[in-house]
């Protein structure tokens, strides 16, 4: 094995220990280097190990956290119909509780060759997560884009909604129909979503309430899970402390907090309002239909096909963080204190 490196590294002109880096997938290593080191194995008739063999120009990862929430379904679709128009193949990856981990799913997706892969709501979102594995995965030479969470640590497109702007709509709506006690329901802290969401909610509870920001995190957030479930324990909680209206930060969640009013014996939205996020499918036709925080899901995943492509055809994007606005969509479950909704009247 020494010899074998000492010749490799005669060939490209580096260090053994470069060759040993760029051999085991280490970063550090520039991209011309480890291009020189790869040539020098191939000239030499050394095999590649398996990670680091030509990528396929045919097959584009896409890994998601799961498929029960249709806003996944509903983005994998786009981007999915992306790449075909541009005659990639996707391959849809799916993390499961007790099932593969991220880790596993991108491990798999390189040894298959994937010419680059798409991360949705991933560990970059996880503001605990180790995020050299990222690191570790560009020096393995794999393009990458990461939907949904941000973090200054990644060199690498970033694909987001505008998660402040989306509370601000729903906050401006809510308070126009006269709601002084709203409260947020979203998912665990350390996501930077949710974060997000968060600064938002109090910058504008602040401006349209006076509320200071101690008063309305101690009182008016409630964290929970991304579920039906856990929208009903959030908004349960939340209405124990007097709200008459419920941010939800996905149409899961707001589902689960329509279940808890009526458990409680109230009316959407007579007594309470409900807003959610996603603006997934079938919400339209809820019952209530769902006022709901529409995510851009067409725009931020062709932007992720588009960044990605770039990516692989060697003309990479600013390692920066492409920022959507999202759009409110007021229907049937909000309404002024003590007025049933009423859709408006359209001409014959």
């Amino acid at each position: 094995m020494t010899a074998r490196l000492a010749d490799i590294a005669a060939q490209a002109g580096v260090s053994e220990a470069t060759v040993s880096r760029v051999l085991n997938g280490k970063p550090g290593v520039a991209a011309a280097t480890r291009q020189s080191v790869l040539a020098a194995l191939d000239v030499l008739g050394y095999e590649r190990p398996v990670r680091l063999r030509r990528r396929s120009a045919g097959l584009v990862g896409l890994i998601t956290p799961e498929l029960e929430n249709p806003i996944f379904p509903a983005l994998a679709q786009v981007i999915g119909q992306a790449l075909t128009r541009q005659g990639y193949t996707p391959v849809l990856a799916t993390q499961t509780p007790g099932g593969s981990t991220e880790d596993e799913l991108t491990e798999m997706l390189v040894d298959r060759g994937v010419a680059g892969i798409i991360f949705v709501s991933g560990l970059h979102a996880d503001t605990t997560a180790d995020t050299r594995r990222y690191e570790q995965l560009r020096a393995q030479g794999v393009p990458f884009v990461l939907v949904d969470g941000f973090s200054p640590k990644v060199r690498a497109p970033f694909i987001s909604p505008d998660d402040r702007a989306a509370m601000r709509l729903a906050v401006t709506h809510l308070t126009s129909l006269g709601h002084t006690r709203i409260g947020l329901a979203l998912g665990p802290r350390r996501f930077v979503p949710v974060q997000r969401k968060i600064e938002g909610f109090t910058r504008t509870m602040r401006e349209r309430l006076e509320l200071g920001p101690e008063e309305v995190e101690a009182e008016l957030v409630q964290h929970s899970l991304y579920t039906l479930e856990g929208g009903q324990a959030a908004a349960a909680a939340l209405m124990e402390r007097g709200c008459t209206a419920v941010v939800c930060a996905s149409d899961m969640m707001a589902l689960g907090a329509i279940r808890a009013a009526r458990e409680r014996g109230l009316e959407v939205p007579d007594d309470i309002s409900v807003v959610g996020f996603d603006d997934s499918v079938l919400v339209a036709f809820t019952d209530p239909p769902l006022t709901t925080i529409r995510k851009p899901v067409p725009a931020m995943g062709q932007a992720a096909v588009r960044t990605l492509l770039e990516e692989i055809g060697g003309t990479p994007a600013p390692h920066s963080e492409f920022v959507f606005m999202p759009e409110l969509v007021v229907r049937g479950s909000t309404a002024a204190l003590g007025e049933p909704f009423r859709a408006p009247r359209t001409e014959p």
